[in-house]
């Protein structure tokens, strides 16, 4: 779990996007761990955001992610 949710954090790290799809994050970690499956990265998603790390960003129809402290954050 700690390797994913440091794939991640390195892919919400180099990504030029402030908020990105979970299916976005998703490939970023498949790259680097092939066969992780997708329930467990929301696991590490969801263990982000409740550390602080993450953020959920909702447009209404559709959930996002971005990492705290960089972009729009629900903090502004």
């Amino acid at each position: 779990m700690e390797e994913i949710k440091k794939a991640i954090l390195e892919y919400a790290e180099k990504t030029g996007k402030t908020k990105f799809y979970f299916k976005d994050m998703e490939k970023a970690v498949h790259k680097v761990m092939p066969d992780v499956k997708a329930r467990q990265i929301k696991k590490a998603a969801t263990q982000l955001i409740n550390e602080g790390k993450l953020i959920y960003f909702s447009t209404g129809s559709t959930t996002m992610y971005g990492l705290k402290g960089r972009g729009q954050t629900e903090d502004h």
